[in-house]
């Protein structure tokens, strides 16, 4: 007599097969997911040494006064402030003080572009003479969103001509950035405070404001000189504002938590469109950077040209030097704020607690990716 294996029967057969022979890949993939949780627990704790020794260094060497943070995927790897928010009273510096980022504040100008790109509002190829009248003239009507943001119009900071012909060559404007936020107050029909202030709503930055709107009570004044002989600068955060700095090329101020939020929601796809966030970081232009050296520039964000991915800017208003950087591969974000400048010394000397902790991180990053 033949058996008979019944269709629920074929089914039961089927599931006892399939179960036997996963069970060694489940055993496998179960192993292999251990084995790497406790690899990145090992770097984790190494880094997290590496980095208190390191930049503790750079506070003790430098006399650091200011914020130092790094975070990758929201876990917190270092975190230090040290110093004063007021040198007069001696108000500590805390998880709380707001700075002024100069011109960090230049990427928060680019995506508010790109967010009315992806509205469908402007392009980037669009003449800025179609929203601005003082570009309807021969020398200005061919100058071009994308080369305000890539700082390619030739605009100059200093008189009414150009530096040279749009497109041909990088020129950093402030005064490019400063039409940006004319462009994004046009398109929005709301001012250029209130765009901004709905974008760092969006994103949780409940610290971050222009120089405008801050109402807080934990600013970090801006200081010339050092702990022991310094000068206050003078009518802050409201200077910022002004035509000759303004504040979509150099006015916004944040904590550095907040800045952490910007680059997790920025790089993690959270404010712009796929496309449109490939277009701010593609390089478009590039220049040597007074203080980092050779680097490329997309839109309102540096990247460096070596093999290691990062994007970054730098930022600097009379007493406040500032560095944010993101490392797309890790998802690792370093915040670099100070609110003291010792301009007798030079630019070079001021960023060099900056340029030491971005030397350190590019080393532990560089070493991180070929340990995995």
């Amino acid at each position: 007599m033949s058996s008979k294996i019944y269709p629920g029967g074929l089914l039961v057969l089927f599931l006892i097969l399939f179960s036997c022979k996963s069970d060694p890949v489940k055993i496998a993939a179960t192993a292999a997911q251990e084995r790497n949780i406790i690899i990145d627990s090992t770097i984790t704790a190494f880094q997290k040494k590496l980095l208190a020794q390191q930049i503790d260094s750079v506070f003790s060497k430098t006399k650091f006064n200011g914020s130092i943070s790094v975070f990758r995927n929201g876990e917190k790897l270092y975190e230090k402030q040290n110093g004063f928010e007021d040198f007069k009273t001696k108000a500590k510096l805390d998880s709380n003080s707001v700075f002024a980022i100069g011109s960090v504040s230049k990427q928060f100008t680019a995506v508010m572009i790109l967010m009315l790109e992806d509205e469908g509002k402007l392009n980037t190829g669009d003449r800025v003479s179609e929203f601005l009248p003082e570009f309807q003239n021969k020398q200005f009507e061919n100058i071009t969103v994308h080369q305000l943001l890539n700082h390619t119009s030739g605009i100059s900071d200093f008189g009414s001509g150009l530096q040279s012909k749009p497109g041909e060559s990088f020129n950093y404007s402030n005064n490019g950035y400063r039409f940006l936020g004319e462009i994004v107050a046009r398109v929005s029909e709301k001012t250029f405070d209130q765009y901004a202030k709905e974008l760092f709503e969006r994103i949780g930055m409940m610290h971050a404001s222009t120089a405008n709107s801050f109402e807080g009570n934990h600013l970090a004044g801006a200081y010339l000189g050092n702990a022991v002989r310094f000068e206050k600068i003078a009518n802050m955060p409201k200077r910022l504002a002004s035509k000759e700095i303004s504040v979509a090329a150099g006015g916004i101020l944040s904590t550095a938590s907040d800045l952490h939020r910007w680059n997790a929601a920025l790089f993690g796809g959270k404010i712009l469109k796929p496309a449109t966030l490939e277009k701010l970081k593609t390089k478009s232009s590039e220049t040597a950077h007074p203080i980092l050296g050779k680097v490329g520039y997309g839109y309102g964000i540096m990247m460096d040209e070596g093999k290691l991915e990062s994007y970054f800017h730098s930022g600097y208003v009379k007493g406040s030097p500032s560095l944010n950087i993101y490392y797309p591969k890790t998802k690792t974000s370093v915040v670099i704020l100070s609110n003291i400048a010792d301009e007798s010394k030079g630019k070079n000397a001021i960023f060099h607690p900056h340029k030491d902790v971005k030397r350190i991180i590019d080393a532990i990053e560089n070493a991180v990716s070929e340990l995995k």
